[in-house]
């Protein structure tokens, strides 16, 4: 089997913006009802959070799943890992009872590729089995926003609609809340027992589907530690007898060494997101904020820290180590990874095993390891953990109560564990229709590349977890990486907290991912990039300080 969506598959290699948000976590801005005293005149009722013992009355009761425990447990906010193999005869079943009914269910999701036809085998078997009848509304993953955007303004609204962190930006955040109903007559404390793979989905990650004071979202659980993993070449390292360097000295030392246009050969790609973990930079979005030790809230943007780790990358660009397609931002560095014309490239979690599987005939030497983080200065960085949920599902309000139980059921289909027969069935497909499984390990033919695609897998999924029966060494170094990591992770004051902002501030940031993309690449100056923090901070930030400092002083550190 593979990864869960969260593990894996969904992030940044699909939205290749969202890394650049995040840095080394999951960026995620959610949203939340405006607590007392949390929000200005313009505010309404969708801004804040809910956390603490008003979040916690709102939660299913967690009941965890016995099916398949872990070769590799989850550590240190890591995923769990199974390096076995498939044994269809021993797969469990955690949906005894078809839960759906059969009536028709509209669903809108973000989809990376070519749709499936409505009416394929894999959409067709998946019903079956679960009992739903559900019509996909597909759409393309890259400009999903501005779909999802006009879908919510309008009055025709599907019944069930995925919703990506990413995209939870302005009008589209304080929407949710008006157009998505509260799942907790149906979920919340012992109710979501008729859903048991629901109910094994971790609370962490329920608290973070909480929108407008009620529960909303059906999550995708994610892990805390990193998804941004610094790739590097390792069967070219170990050729050339390079060192893995441990400090930023070293690694611009080696990039000069490693370094030859004349060969083709540059040592990386641009190391923003990287950079950002190297010198303990926190991530963007409302993460970024946090209480420091002496009281006083600030974001990422004000620390020192954060314009040393661009000036560090601007310094690899000026040194000419970084290939000239990254400059120009232009093309795919990962097919510049491979082709061996760069050695280092950042990348999310799903790259590991991605890029493996893709040479592993072609180009059978090829090696992909993860670098560890290292501090700036040689010492250990600070990392930051990111949120426990980072997509849902949602359920539109005046849906008929057998749409809301269909829309459950497909749910509680999607989120079945490892080690299950529903989970084969969301990742491969039908056994001979879509796959086979040639000694422990399943292999996609064209028919289950094609058709067996992240929709079912957008409804929900269980905790996170990394699975590779054809490469099960990469499960083992993908938790593995994870897990040192996540020794070096702290949480910052906002951390497993859904919130929205004031509305006004929704573009307040917006200008730094492109001043950052310039910045590093000589074509704008230091002095830009201060007095764009100066001009943040008199448009608004001092005042979204005010408002966070106000949220966290009524709901408490997340950390």
């Amino acid at each position: 089997m593979t990864p869960n969506a969260t593990s894996t598959s969904s992030g940044p290699s699909r939205r290749s913006f969202l890394a650049s948000t995040a840095v080394a976590t999951a960026a995620v801005a959610g949203g939340m009802p405006l607590l007392t005293g949390c929000g200005g005149s313009d505010s309404g009722s969708r801004e804040g959070t809910t956390s603490g013992k008003d979040a916690d009355k709102l939660l299913p009761t967690h009941v965890a799943s016995t099916f398949a425990r872990p070769d590799v447990p989850s550590k240190n906010g890591s995923a769990a890992g199974y390096t076995g193999k498939v044994d269809l005869a021993a797969l469990a079943t955690s949906v005894p009872d078809k839960l759906g009914t059969g009536a028709p269910l509209k669903i809108m999701s973000p989809l990376w590729g070519t749709p499936p036809k409505p009416d394929c085998p894999y959409y067709k078997a998946l019903d079956a089995a679960a009992g739903t009848k559900i019509t996909w509304q597909n759409q393309d993953g890259y400009t999903y926003g501005e779909k999802l955007g006009a879908v919510l303004a309008s009055s025709s609204i599907p019944d069930m609609v995925v919703v990506p962190s990413w995209e939870l930006v302005g009008k589209i955040a304080n929407a949710v809340t008006a157009k998505f109903m509260d799942l907790g007559p149906y979920l919340a404390g012992d109710k979501v027992k008729k859903y048991p793979n629901l109910a094994a989905i971790p609370s962490d990650s329920w608290r973070m589907s909480i929108f407008g004071g009620a529960l909303r979202g059906i999550p995708i659980p994610g892990a805390a530690a990193p998804g941004i993993v610094p790739y590097y070449r390792k069967d070219i390292f170990d050729k050339e007898g390079y060192a893995v360097p441990k400090s930023a000295d070293e690694f611009l030392s080696w990039a000069k060494e490693a370094t030859s246009a004349k060969a083709k050969v540059w040592a990386c790609g641009d190391m923003r997101w990287s950079s950002a973990g190297f010198f303990s930079v926190r991530p963007a979005g409302s993460l970024g904020w946090n209480i420091e030790d002496d009281g006083k809230v600030t974001y990422r943007i004000e620390h020192p820290e954060y314009l040393e780790s661009l000036e560090w990358v601007r310094k690899l660009f000026a040194a000419g180590v970084v290939h000239p397609d990254d400059k120009a931002n232009t093309g795919d560095q990962t097919q510049r990874f491979t082709a061996g014309q760069i050695l280092v490239f950042n990348g999310d979690m799903s790259a590991w095993y991605g890029k493996t599987a893709e040479q592993a005939q072609s180009n059978p030497e090829f090696r992909i390891e993860g670098m560890d983080y290292f501090g700036a200065d040689g010492g250990k960085p600070t990392l930051y953990a990111g949120q426990p949920a980072g997509t849902w599902s949602m359920i539109r309000k005046g849906a008929s109560k057998e749409t809301i139980e269909n829309a459950l059921a497909a749910a509680n289909f999607a989120a079945a564990p490892y080690g299950t027969k529903e989970r084969m069935f969301v990742e491969y497909g039908v056994e001979g229709t879509h796959y086979t499984v040639n000694s422990g390990v399943p292999v996609k033919n064209d028919r289950g590349i094609q058709e067996v695609n992240n929709a079912w897998g957008m409804l929900a999924a269980p905790a996170p977890y990394l699975a590779h029966p054809d490469f099960p060494d990469i499960a083992r170094k993908q938790v593995e990486w994870q897990q040192r990591q996540g020794a070096l992770l702290k949480k910052t004051s906002t951390y497993g907290m859904n919130i929205v902002e004031p509305s006004r501030y929704a573009t307040l940031s917006s200008q730094f991912e492109q001043l950052e993309i310039d910045f590093v690449r000589g074509n704008k100056k230091l002095s830009d990039i201060q007095q764009a923090i100066s001009t943040w901070k008199s448009s608004g930030g001092d005042k979204l300080r005010d408002w966070y400092k106000q949220l966290l002083d009524k709901n408490g550190s997340g950390n």
